[in-house]
């Protein structure tokens, strides 16, 4: 059955919302205004399937790649760009608003820079033993493979022709692979998943290709299969050698923008603790002027920390493995420090803001990819005497729903140090 819907605003997601007597139904790759035709998404009871733009706003303009609407890694190409920032700032101001925060909310900074410098690429084969690589579809298990990505950084190239070459060279396989693809500076670092254990022809072949197409290093779960060089990136004065399929912020641009705002905010501290450090993106930059205590469940990034801690110039970094989220830094560990950064991941970190908003440390950073679980925790903090100083949104991921953001709470209660 074909409906004629009316767009009546963006939801969080990227997808139009239609006010409906029946509560908010959604409607991808449209825009505020627009009326479309659209039809029954099955299994998907509110949502809707667009079929045609048949009124389309003065704001929709044509998207930079040819794979938008089929591929799901994108969900506002369509949009004005002025819109397009206004709407994803929103993102933020109306998580603040709904957690009952009032705080300065800066502009957007636009930290795509070059692109994205790490991709995970998926490989599946179809109906006719048809091999697709390349994104999930949006909302679906589908692949949609693509041969190119205008928003990744030219670190990648000659990522996607290494994964479908992996994916044809591994033949069929008991489930999906994901390979993960990372832009280093000795070149690029590829990771592959769900391949299950490697015969010796297998291992030989994907050692062959790491070699024929320059692969920095090729793993699979983390082992090695082949290594033409220690893949690292330069965080700071630091040089950080990458442990396999390591998180690292999406952009570089991004990284230096999340760095330089914390490092505003950290000021003139001499002891910070840095939590959810992971490789040390913030651990190796405030170390030039700051005792650090860094945590993270993640052994393999703590070591690399570790390492990276040995240049010269740097201050002290104890760099400690940790599950924060079960055992987080408690009132008495934090005592002594004059500030602290957390960098959770999407679920955010309420049981270490739960302790921070009983230490009496004079200044919190935060940093965060999700403003809902972010506002949760702020309110923690600031019902236990810290006040919201400023936030400041941040656009590493173009064109999706994903926006980062960094904020200072300090202490008011006379409480700090």
């Amino acid at each position: 059955m074909v409906e004629r819907l009316s767009i009546a605003r963006l939801g969080h997601r990227g997808d139009g919302v239609v006010d409906a007597a029946d509560g908010p139904v959604y409607v991808s790759y449209t825009l505020p205004g627009e009326t479309v035709e659209v039809e029954p998404w099955p299994g998907h009871p509110d949502r809707r399937q667009l079929l045609r733009v048949d009124a389309p706003s003065p704001e929709r303009i044509a998207p930079i790649c040819p794979h938008f609407g089929v591929c799901g890694g994108c969900a506002v190409q369509h949009w004005d760009l002025a819109r397009y920032r206004d709407w994803k700032r929103d993102l933020v101001v109306t998580a603040l608003r709904q957690a009952g925060l009032d705080a300065p909310v800066g502009d957007l900074v636009d930290a795509h820079g070059e692109g994205r410098r790490r991709a995970v690429f998926h490989a599946r084969r179809g109906t006719k033993d048809i091999l697709h690589v390349g994104f999930a579809a949006a909302s679906s298990h589908h692949i949609v493979a693509i041969d190119h990505c205008p928003i990744l950084a030219p670190g990648l190239d000659g990522a996607l022709e290494a994964a479908w070459a992996i994916a044809e060279t591994l033949g069929a396989t008991a489930k999906p692979l994901d390979i993960q693809a990372t832009a280093s500076d000795a070149g690029l670092d590829i990771d592959v998943r769900g391949s299950g254990p490697l015969t010796t022809p297998q291992s030989i072949a994907l050692a062959r290709l790491a070699e024929s197409r320059g692969l920095a290093r090729l793993t699979r779960h983390g082992e090695l299969v082949a290594r033409r060089a220690t893949p690292t990136v330069r965080m700071g004065r630091a040089v950080v050698a990458l442990p396999p399929g390591a998180f690292l912020q999406a952009t570089a641009a991004g990284e230096d923008v999340l760095a330089r705002l914390v490092a505003a905010h950290v000021g003139d501290a001499d002891a910070v603790a840095d939590l959810f450090a992971g490789v040390g993106p913030f651990a190796l930059r405030l170390a030039e002027r700051a005792r650090i205590v860094a945590a993270d469940s993640d052994e393999p990034a703590m070591a690399a920390l570790r390492e990276a801690a040995k240049t010269p110039g740097l201050k002290p970094i104890t760099a400690e493995r940790r599950d924060l989220f079960r055992r987080p830094f408690a009132a008495k560990e934090l005592a002594r420090l004059d500030a602290v950064v957390f960098d959770p991941p999407r679920q955010g970190a309420e049981a270490q803001a739960r302790a921070l908003a009983a230490s009496a440390v004079p200044r919190v950073v935060a940093v965060s990819c999700n403003p809902a679980t972010f506002a949760r925790d702020a309110r923690i903090l600031v019902d236990g005497g810290y006040r919201l100083a400023r936030v400041t949104p941040v656009d590493q991921f173009l064109y999706s729903a994903h926006v980062e953001l960094v904020a200072l709470l300090q202490r008011t209660d006379g409480r700090g140090r």
